[in-house]
This record gives structure tokens, sequence and C-alpha cells, in this order.
């Protein structure tokens, strides 16, 4: 068998920083994108009260255990934000914002490629799925991978929630209630 690598002594707070993919934003643009930050803090406070009013799952749980926790939770979920309508997370003043930072990384010398990669997963037409915020994310849609040149340059979220694409929609899916807490629609440049 092959030696074991050597083991690692530095932390992670010495490795390099991740270099952004966008140049800087300006003074409006980041006053825009902070109305977004404010509002993720607001759903990711909703989101764990709501969590922790739950039962605890066993350590052993069973995927029906979970699935069944997962549908409680989103069921909660939705009830509590049964009047959430795009733009309440995607801000009407970060969504021309986020679209413009994803031109930008698709307009890039890998930006087809980056593009042809999420629609070759995800060739699906949002509108006939009837995506909506609130909604199931759909069980039948595969989750797409985002490009690390994606994340890097939208504003980054907690492990609760995460960026996706359904077609050339841009999704903000909760991962724990498996339900769309956002939407942008033609948020891919065309």
């Amino acid at each position: 068998s092959p030696p074991s690598p050597p083991a690692t002594s530095e932390s992670p707070a010495s490795a390099p920083a991740t270099e952004r993919v966008v140049g800087p934003l300006t003074p409006a643009e980041a006053e825009a994108l902070a109305t977004m930050n404010d509002r993720l803090k607001e759903y990711i406070d909703l989101h764990r009260k709501l969590e922790q009013s739950l039962p605890n799952l066993p350590k052993e749980a069973t995927p029906q255990q979970i699935d069944e926790n997962q549908r409680a939770f989103e069921k909660l979920m939705r009830e509590v934000r049964a009047s959430a309508k795009p733009g309440d997370i995607f801000t009407p003043k970060a969504r021309p914002v986020i679209k413009r930072l994803l031109t930008t990384v698709f307009g890039g010398s890998d930006g087809e490629q980056l593009k042809a990669s999420i629609m070759d997963e995800n060739p699906i037409d949002p509108a006939a799925l009837k995506i909506t915020v609130n909604s199931r994310y759909p069980d039948t849609v595969p989750l797409t991978t985002i490009p690390p040149q994606v994340l890097q340059t939208l504003p980054k979220l907690t492990e609760d929630l995460e960026y996706r694409f359904i077609g050339d929609w841009l999704i903000l899916l909760d991962t724990h209630a498996h339900v769309i807490a956002d939407v942008i629609d033609d948020a891919l440049p065309k």
C-alpha cells in the first residue's frame, strides 16, 4: 500500500485567499448587495428558529425519517413564508447587480464553456415546471453544479442556502427544507 501523505499542520487561515473573478464593486453596487445580505440574514434567522422547533432526528435516522423531517420543515417554512415572492431576498436593488456579475463571469474567456456545462446538466425550462418562490425544489430536477467562478463572484451564503440554476434561472435553495427561497429569472446571459 502507498505511504500515507504527510500530516498538515498549517491552518486554513494560512491558505491563499480566493481570488475574485470580477473587479471591485462600485459603492452603489455594494450598497445594493447589502440589501440582499440583510434579507439573507433575516431568512437564515427564520430558518434556524423554525428548524429548532422540529423534533430532533435520531442519531441513526433512516432515509424515511430524514425525508419526513425535511418535508415537515418544508411545510413549516412554506406556511410561515406563505406570502413570499421574487425579490424578497434577491432584492430589486441587488438583482441587476447579480445579473451584471453573472454577465461578467459568463462573458469571460471560458464563459461559453461554463454556460454549456450548466445547461448540459440542466436544459430545463423553469416556466414549464412552474418554478416559484416558496415551492419545493422539484425532486425530478438534478441539482446543477455551480462553477467556482460564479460562487467566487456572488455574495457568500451560509451552509443552509445554495445557489443553483434551473435552466437560465438562478435559484436560492434552502438545502434543509428543500424550498426555493428566491429566484432570478433569465439570470444567465444570452
